[in-house]
């Protein structure tokens, strides 16, 4: 282990050696959200008492047969539980937790998991380091070769153990698309043949600090995000014509200049070096741009289960679209407006908006309206809270509220707001059961009854659980 390796080993998560995110990360907007574990969630029932997600035995320890390094890497600390436990699991944990919110007339429907609980994963990403000091190859002392530019060290790439900034290299993974790996493996390739050096986090020094792949899932089109320390990108064509010829699937290739120190993975500045700097994916029947920044889900498999789920929530006991007035709905932290165009294309005679405080969404959900000709959304860069509070105020009409907060959930104002404006239904999406339970408690005093609750295992073989609750106003 070289001995940059095993001073990151030694760090913990506190300040520039905190461990990066797992595969069960929430967004790509917010690069560092807390990675969740739920493995001491508070219980809504018993706000003192902690529960766990998963109390699986010792004997189920991680299984080579699927992942051989499953207990090193630590992504998928549940891959050695048969897939119908995790489930079973999962499904308990979500009805201890909102039991004491469901009335009799509340209805637990099954968790709803994959039919095949691999590849799913269509984001990669990896860290790079410098590894050991490298010795000039065999070949090379004999006839007494140049080494040219090659590199004074090796280059690290994978996933860091848990807890660490150690690199547990990742030849291939079960739950990723096959791409990502074979792209990541590209790119060490051609950094050792052209002496391009891997970022060393405690010396500030070096070029390439991470590499993140996103895959579209119905398209196949790939972007490359190289993430480098400094601007200036020697060779770059040279560099982008290698690795199209190394991986033809690849589409586009962007920079990205990331100078802190820190651990937030990708910068602002970015730059395209080859193709468009997007790739487009298909989603419930809509076309959507995906950026290096664009947040858009890592399982476009399950998304689709969850945004089905929650519009048919939504739409549940409206009318079919023939009525005197359009259906008021609003698409609350709305993102790049996945869920608000879906909802807009499949809910007849809905008007649709959709909110969200991040500027740089709202401009790519205009887009992807714009994209897919959809006319019946618009969109609006401002605090959602504050929207449903002017909205209230000017005595203004909404019949279903949809929202899917970040994990920490939805603020008090925005739940007050939405307690006055009083639409007839909430679907409530949620990362975070704990803090979706925390919150469905503060509607349900405010009037609300929840009627329904769908999990949907977004991540198999880690902790995490999403979950779509509807509420109606009594």
């Amino acid at each position: 282990m070289s001995s940059a390796n095993r001073k990151a080993n030694r760090r913990r998560e506190t300040g520039r050696g905190g461990a990066a995110p797992r595969h069960s990360e929430r967004s790509a907007q917010s690069q560092q959200s807390p990675r969740h574990t739920g493995r001491s969630e508070r219980s809504a029932r018993h706000p003192n008492r902690s529960r766990k997600v998963f109390a699986a035995p010792d004997s189920h320890a991680p299984s080579n047969a699927l992942c051989p390094i499953a207990h090193e890497c630590g992504a998928c600390p549940h891959i050695g539980i048969p897939y119908d436990e995790q489930l079973a699991q999962k499904d308990a944990y979500i009805r201890d937790l909102f039991a004491d919110l469901a009335g009799a007339d509340c209805e637990f429907q099954p968790i709803l998991g994959m039919e095949n609980p691999v590849r799913f994963r269509d984001k990669i990403a990896s860290p790079f380091a410098p590894g050991s000091n490298k010795k000039p190859a065999v070949h090379q002392v004999k006839r007494g070769a140049k080494t040219g530019n090659a590199p004074r060290r090796d280059v690290l790439c994978g996933m860091y153990a848990p807890g660490t900034h150690r690199i547990v290299p990742i030849p291939e993974c079960p739950v990723e698309h096959v791409a990502g790996r074979k792209v990541i493996a590209a790119v060490r390739r051609i950094m050792l043949r052209y002496g391009m050096e891997a970022y060393d986090e405690d010396a500030g020094t070096g070029f390439v600090r991470h590499v993140v792949v996103r895959v579209g899932h119905e398209t196949g089109e790939v972007l490359v995000t190289i993430v480098t320390n400094g601007d200036a990108f020697p060779g770059s064509k040279n560099f982008c014509r290698e690795l199209v010829k190394a991986c033809p699937q690849v589409t586009t290739i962007v920079q990205n200049v990331n100078t802190r120190a820190t651990n937030a993975m990708l910068g602002q500045e970015e730059r395209v070096l080859y193709g468009p700097g997007f790739i487009l994916d298909t989603l419930c029947g809509l076309s959507f741009r995906i950026s290096s920044h664009s947040f858009y889900q890592v399982n476009a498999t399950q998304t689709e289960v969850l945004y089905r789920t929650a519009i048919d929530m939504a739409r549940e006991g409206l009318p079919d679209g023939a009525a005197d007035r359009p259906i008021a709905l609003m698409d609350a932290y709305c993102g790049t407006g996945t869920i608000g165009l879906v909802a807009a294309s499949l809910i007849p005679g809905a008007q649709v908006v959709g909110v969200d405080n991040v500027e740089s969404a709202i401009r790519d959900a205009r887009l992807n309206a714009k994209h897919n000709g959809v006319e019946n959304a618009e969109f609006a860069a401002e605090d959602a809270g504050a929207y449903l509070q002017r909205m209230a105020a000017e005595g203004a009409r909404l019949d279903v509220l949809m929202m899917d907060p970040p994990r920490a959930g939805s603020s008090e104002e925005f739940l007050h707001a939405a307690l006055t404006l009083a639409p007839a239904r909430i679907v409530y999406i949620s990362c975070n059961p704990a803090t979706q339970a925390r919150d469905v408690r503060m509607l349900a005093n405010g009037g609300y009854r929840l009627r329904r609750v769908q999990p949907v295992d977004m991540f198999p073989h880690t902790d995490h659980v999403e979950t779509v609750c509807l509420l109606t106003h009594s």
